[in-house]
């Protein structure tokens, strides 16, 4: 029997050159395995943030949305409402749409917390976050929780940032937990090396 709209739901991705990105994969293969016939996920790879606006108003029966890369503080305007910690984080990756409310929330900060607590040792005591973008506003987060001091990196010099030429070997010593938070590595650019091999 053919899907009617309101059986329909529909949740998606939202980004700047995204076609890299494995979520679509997932949830098709995820939905497929809970038997949820009735719902998608589909990229919505939008040039400019102002393009948001069409993506809520002409995608019929839209129910949640993740954001990535570039726009996980520039969706906040958009958003009827925060949920706290993403207020207080100030990037969103995770939108939950109720009719004509959109509510913001960050993921990004509970799911790092849990990947890195296991790994911690009583030397990571400093850390060294790579990029001041939305993604990085999720790591400082959890750090601040967990008693960690941490630096920006930046390639622009400001107050409490270091830029990438400032860094040095006593810097990165003295900074033995290094997170990246910035485009290198992804699509399309996926064979350029890390800046840094650390262990843990």
């Amino acid at each position: 029997m053919e899907k009617t709209g309101k059986d329909l739901h529909r949740f998606g991705l939202v980004g700047r050159n995204i076609s890299y990105s494995f979520s679509r994969g997932y949830f098709a293969k995820k939905f497929n395995e809970l038997g949820l016939d009735n719902y998608s996920y589909e990229n919505f790879d939008i040039e400019s943030i102002e393009d948001f606006k069409s993506v809520i108003s002409e995608t019929e029966n839209l129910k949640g949305l993740n954001v990535t890369i570039p726009y996980k503080q520039e969706v906040i305007p958009y958003l009827n409402e925060l949920d706290t910690s993403a207020a207080e984080i100030g990037a969103v990756n995770t939108i939950k749409i109720n009719g004509n409310q959109l509510k913001g929330f960050n993921t990004d900060a509970f799911g790092f917390q849990k990947s890195l607590e296991p790994l911690l040792q009583n030397h990571h005591i400093n850390a060294l976050i790579l990029g001041t973008g939305g993604a990085s506003k999720a790591i400082a987060f959890v750090l601040k929780k967990l008693g960690i001091d941490f630096t920006f990196v930046s390639r622009s010099s400001s107050k409490n940032v270091f830029t990438y030429e400032e860094l040095s070997e006593e810097i990165v010593n003295n900074h033995l937990l290094v997170i990246n938070c910035t485009p290198l590595g992804t699509f399309p650019n996926v064979q350029k090396n890390q800046i840094f091999h650390i262990n843990i």
